[in-house]
């Protein structure tokens, strides 16, 4: 079990423009066995400004897992996971593609830039919840993380 959970709630990030997704999120993590505290951004730039601590995000915590969409306005999720891959002090922070493509060509891409994982949004709620909670049990509980300090 990952030590971190004992400790203090977990960190999540969630950068994804559609509403109704981060609410469908939010509920499904409410419901979770791990006790977490989430975050939003809207679009890519805001993600990178939460993961940097840049103006408004100054106090921000260090997420233990992203969950990072797509498709968004102004910086899509591809520039995002290319800019935290390369950089050292964001690297080791886990990355799940949550996003409606089925595209393999997207799906290549995302591993290419070292995505963690890749997971297609189901429509379905009730499986959109058990897909949330699959994903931090496994992330959030079972794998061991390096630490921020590491």
């Amino acid at each position: 079990m990952n030590s971190q959970v004992a400790e203090r709630p977990m960190e999540i990030l969630l950068v994804d423009d559609n509403p109704g997704d981060v609410r469908l999120t939010a509920e499904a993590l409410k419901d979770g066995k791990v006790e977490n505290k989430l975050h939003t951004a809207k679009d890519g730039m805001e993600a990178i400004a939460f993961l940097r601590r840049k103006g408004r995000y100054t106090d921000a915590p260090r997420p233990d897992l992203i969950l990072l969409d797509l498709n968004m306005p102004r910086m899509n999720g591809r520039q995002v996971l290319a800019e935290i891959k390369e950089d050292s002090a964001l690297r080791h922070i886990p990355v799940v593609i949550l996003t409606g493509s089925r595209e393999m060509d997207d799906i290549v891409n995302m591993y290419d830039l070292h995505a963690n994982c890749y997971v297609t949004k189901p429509i379905d709620f009730e499986q959109f919840t058990m897909m949330v909670k699959s994903i931090t049990d496994f992330w959030l509980t079972i794998v061991k993380l390096p630490s921020e300090a590491s």
